[in-house]
């Protein structure tokens, strides 16, 4: 009779944090799906990133919300346009460096006037460490308002809900874009420099 071999279950690399002043435990990020499920938000499109992580994994363990992957931001535009004329609502999650590809497609909104809530995680702001990243960072608030966007900021986690639920308000009430830029003040500033020494 063959004997049995045990195997020892394989030992989890501990999880690397991508930000190098991290604030892990906020609560803010349950406290915008909170609010997200209040306020009706049943489709999300998104470009993943580190930022928007417990936002997404929230949203993700919800059978009622649809998340939608995007190849590019822009492709959130036009999703988000589509669903608001299923009779639902949505929000486009991106990265500062993403705002960049979806200037063309916001006249979209602004000339089919339907609402367009965009949350956004800053780079090329507090604590930067990628030289590439703050031309774009420095530039987002300018590029989306020029383009007729209203824009809110968060910087501290009490801060979030009041900003993200303002600009709500905004865009389903008004038919607007509006957006809400996360700053790395409220989300550390990311450090790869740090992932490498931990390898």
């Amino acid at each position: 009779m063959a004997s049995k071999t045990t195997r020892t279950p394989a030992t989890r690399r501990k999880k690397l944090e991508h930000y190098a002043d991290a604030k892990p435990d906020q609560s803010w990020p349950r406290e915008l799906y909170a609010l997200l499920k209040t306020q009706n938000i049943q489709q999300l499109a998104l470009v993943p990133d580190a930022g928007h992580a417990p936002l997404i994994k929230l949203c993700e363990a919800d059978p009622s919300m649809t998340m939608v992957r995007l190849t590019t931001e822009e492709e959130g535009v036009a999703l988000l346009g589509g669903a608001w004329l299923g009779g639902q609502r949505g929000v486009l999650l991106m990265q500062s460096s993403g705002v960049g590809n979806c200037i063309n497609m916001l006249s979209l909104s602004s000339m089919c006037q339907f609402p367009l809530l965009m949350l956004i995680t800053m780079r090329g702001d507090h604590g930067e460490f990628n030289a590439a990243q703050i031309p774009m960072g420095q530039a987002t608030q300018t590029v989306l308002e020029a383009m007729g966007v209203i824009v809110k900021r968060a910087d501290a986690a009490d801060e979030v809900i009041e900003a993200v639920e303002g600009a709500m308000k905004l865009a389903y009430n008004g038919y607007r874009a509006t957006a809400v830029l996360l700053g790395q003040k409220l989300l550390g500033a990311k450090d790869f420099r740090k992932l490498a020494q931990a390898a």
